[in-house]
């Protein structure tokens, strides 16, 4: 049998050490080389390599070899696809152009490395470029690497000439396209597994900036573009040779790997250093092409101005006043001419407060030109740059673009020093959407639209920003915020009192979803917490606006109708007690008359009633059902005093996969002095998909769970082994812990874990059998964690401490077995 040589393409018995495979691999697994070095290492080995593929061939007189693309910058990472072109004159047989292309395009498949090929003349290179936007983005970066010079010379001529020519008809269409799949991508600078190619931030974008550049129609920023591009480049590389893959996505499970073969810390360190890059050429992409527009705007009045000016050169921009030095030219804020930002070191916020406030970008020459110049603020600052701050945070979806373009040049940093921590750090959490900074703005635009609803929108707005700088820090990120705010909010000029407000605030942050959520609004002790941690109506006021700008500024998991009535019942429950009124306790509260009609009808048959209505006044539950943010479906049981009764209900749910938001549990006494007991659950509940079961259904399979006849673990795993769950990376085990000074009715058993079906079945269970009643539930789901609560009781009193640590280890083994 013999060989191809991947080297030369001639025959021989062995390709032997020096061939093409075993050099590259030698380059590839050596560490002395790394980055671009390897990169065009790798390039011009295999330029090489090609080289003596053409050349034995026999290629003829009017040919030549072309890379295009990445191949055709010199920057071929470890897995890319090669991108070439055989170019030919056109003079020689097509069976024997056909053939060359046979003895350069197999063996390189037949080492296994992608091929993206194409065999043209110049001039069907050109009308094919001229078809296809992508085919010319290609061709601009075309390098020659063997055969007639001439022709490859004479064709990026051509190709450069077309492209210049054509630009103002290609921009707008690359443009399109860069939108289109940022929209299908979405953001390198905040995903947590970012495609970095593909994502809007990523390679694609710094090579259509490239393309840009070449039409000289337009230029993006240079600073800090070149290192940005190199170091996703790296990135790839690193990703490449961890995997053996040619994979631009950067997948959770591979993050640690990347880090480790590039010297880097761990996985976030990782993120942070591609979310930079991102921004960076994200923002050099924004500045580019609002230019482009800029220029081809101006082209189009051109002709018509000059002819309506007589023929005169045209006229200087017109230039509007927006504050004191700072006026808008061209759809952009700049400075004035009289500006002095090295005298006047409040000009950055009042130029950013100006431009978002006027829905206008901020120039890139005026924003560079600041951070030159400007001189640091004061301590504390003057009125004026605090009160251009708010004004700023107030402008609404604005102050994002604003809020970027003073970050891409330093000057945030230096007017709030803390941010340094949280910039760029990601949120390995799903619920989140965004990087820690940028959901900090996200939540100063969330919280602009709330504030008509507070008497202070200035402390709502600066304690929206700062809310969650803890992180990054060790501990609690909400006590570790709450010293920082203390320092921000007096650096920055705020009065005694004020500071005070905005530390509570942030400290207190995830007070009212979490209590909402996971505790027991009927017991006095859940309201009296709450109000003495807020202190004032005025404070709780602000404290929910900014509870709902952050949940809103999480992501969509993160709020709903539902969160929202839970939230506002305490907040009027709280601001009750902070105006003097007494909370009332749960044994206080009365039935409803339709839950003692229920609560009498179980007693009169012995077994379990329900009721199913929709929270959504004057529809039906099956009507609600679909509604993208319901309140939920409120499901009322009861059901004669008796054991395993929240495990067996919770079970039927997910056997008829509904989703529990709420679940409350206790007894009602009932009337005409009958001693029996009947207890009355109060659970909203929402279809995972598909429409809610009939009541009927429902109070048949209940019955049977109670009654044993039916196998909910069974039902459940069955369902489980039909409809596997995708795997993807292991989830942390559930912890289980005793809340401290929860309730005095009732302890705490709080759960922390990974959500599934059937887990409040289990954790039903296990509590059952740890002998403990379970008095309510509060469930609260954020993306793929669940967070329970529990008030339970032994013989109706709280458990002593050591019985309900047991009760919390019972809990947290069945969940972890």
């Amino acid at each position: 049998m013999t060989s191809v040589d991947v080297r030369t393409g001639s025959d021989s018995e062995d390709s032997g050490p020096s061939g093409y495979a075993a050099a590259r691999l030698r380059l590839l697994q050596g560490e002395a080389r790394s980055g671009p070095p390897r990169r065009s290492a790798l390039a011009d080995l295999t330029d090489d390599w090609l080289t003596g593929l053409f050349t034995a061939a026999g290629a003829p007189r009017g040919a030549a070899l072309v890379a295009v693309g990445g191949y055709g910058r010199g920057e071929l990472s470890p897995r890319s696809d090669l991108d070439l072109l055989l170019l030919h004159d056109g003079s020689a047989d097509a069976g024997e152009v056909a053939a060359l292309a046979d003895r350069i395009w197999y063996p390189i498949w037949d080492l296994g490395l992608a091929l993206d090929h194409s065999v043209r003349t110049s001039a069907e290179a050109r009308r094919t470029a001229g078809e296809d936007l992508k085919v010319q983005l290609g061709l601009l970066d075309a390098r020659h690497v063997v055969g007639d010079l001439g022709l490859t010379t004479g064709l990026r001529t051509a190709v450069l000439a077309d492209w210049r020519n054509l630009a103002p008809k290609r921009l707008p269409e690359l443009r399109e396209l860069c939108e289109e799949r940022a929209e299908r991508q979405g953001e390198l600078s905040y995903l947590l597994e970012p495609d970095l190619k593909e994502a809007r931030g990523g390679l694609r974008d710094a090579t259509a900036l490239r393309a840009v550049a070449a039409s000289w129609l337009a230029d993006a920023p240079r600073e800090g573009l070149a290192d940005a591009r190199r170091r996703l480049l790296d990135v790839r590389d690193a990703l490449h040779l961890t995997t053996g893959r040619a994979t631009d996505r950067l997948a959770l499970q591979e993050q640690d790997q990347v880090a480790a073969e590039l010297g880097l810390l761990d996985a976030d360190a990782l993120l942070r250093q591609v979310y930079e890059s991102a921004r960076t050429i994200s923002y050099a992409s924004d500045v580019t092409w609002r230019e482009v527009g800029r220029v081809l705007r101006s082209r189009s009045v051109r002709p018509r101005l000059r002819a309506m000016l007589g023929g005169s050169k045209g006229a200087a921009a017109e230039r509007s006043p927006l504050a004191e030095g700072v006026v808008e030219q061209d759809g952009e804020v700049v400075l004035a001419r009289t500006a002095r930002p090295e005298r006047d070191p409040v000009l950055p916020l009042r130029a950013a407060a100006a431009a978002a406030q006027a829905g206008l970008p901020l120039s890139l020459h005026a924003v560079r030109r600041m951070a030159a110049a400007v001189r640091p603020l004061p301590t504390p600052w003057p009125a004026e740059a605090r009160e251009q701050l708010v004004t700023l945070l107030g402008a609404g979806r604005p102050t994002v673009e604003v809020w970027e373009a003073l970050e891409a040049e330093g000057l945030v940093t230096r007017l709030l020093p803390d941010w340094e921590r949280v910039r760029c750090r990601p949120q390995r959490n799903a619920v989140h959407t965004w990087t820690v900074d940028r959901h900090l703005v996200e939540t100063a635009v969330q919280a602009s639209e709330l504030t008509r609803r507070v008497g202070r929108p200035d402390l709502l707005l600066v304690a929206g920003l700062l809310h969650d700088i803890g992180k990054g820090w060790p501990g609690d990120h909400s006590e570790a915020g709450e010293i920082i705010a203390r320092d921000v909010a007096a650096r920055i000029g705020f009065d005694r009192a004020d500071v005070a407000v905005i530390a509570t605030l942030v400290r207190h942050h995830l007070l009212l979803v979490e209590t909402a959520t996971r505790r027991d609004l009927d017991d006095p002790a859940t309201v009296g917490a709450v109000a003495d941690a807020v202190g004032s109506t005025g404070t709780l006021e602000l404290l929910h606006a900014l509870t709902e700008a952050d949940a809103l500024a999480t992501g969509p998991a993160a709020w709903s109708a539902w969160r929202g009535s839970l939230v506002a019942d305490l907040v009027k429950r709280v601001g009750a007690v902070l105006s003097g009124e007494e909370p009332v306790a749960a044994e206080d509260v009365a039935p409803t008359a339709e839950q003692e009609r229920l609560a009498v009808e179980a007693f009169r048959t012995g077994g379990p009633v329900l009721a199913l209505r929709a929270q959504t006044e004057g529809a039906s539950a099956e009507e609600s059902a679909g509604d993208p943010e319901p309140l939920g479906v409120e499901l009322v049981i009861a059901v004669p005093d008796q054991p395993g009764v929240l495990s067996a209900v919770a079970g039927v749910l997910a056997v008829h996969r509904l989703a529990v938001r709420t679940a409350e549990l206790r007894g009602v006494a009932l009337p005409s002095g009958i001693e029996d007991s009947v207890l009355l659950l109060n659970w909203r509940v929402a279809a995972e998909y598909g429409s809610l079961p009939q009541a009927a259904r429902l109070r048949a399979d209940l019955v049977r769970a109670l009654d044993g006849s039916l196998d909910i673990g069974a039902r459940l795993a069955e369902r489980d082994a039909a409809y596997p769950r995708r795997r993807g990376t292991l989830a942390p085990p559930p912890r289980v812990t005793v809340a401290s000074a929860g309730s005095r009715l009732a302890t705490v058993i709080e759960v922390r874990a990974q959500d599934a079906p059937g887990l409040l079945h289990r954790i039903g269970r296990a509590l059952e059998s740890a002998g403990v009643e379970v008095r309510s539930a509060h469930v609260s789901t954020l993306g793929a964690n669940a967070v329970d609560a529990f008030y339970v009781t032994g013989e109706g009193a709280p458990l002593p401490g050591e019985r309900a640590a047991g009760v919390a280890r019972t809990v947290e083994a069945a969940l972890r077995g």
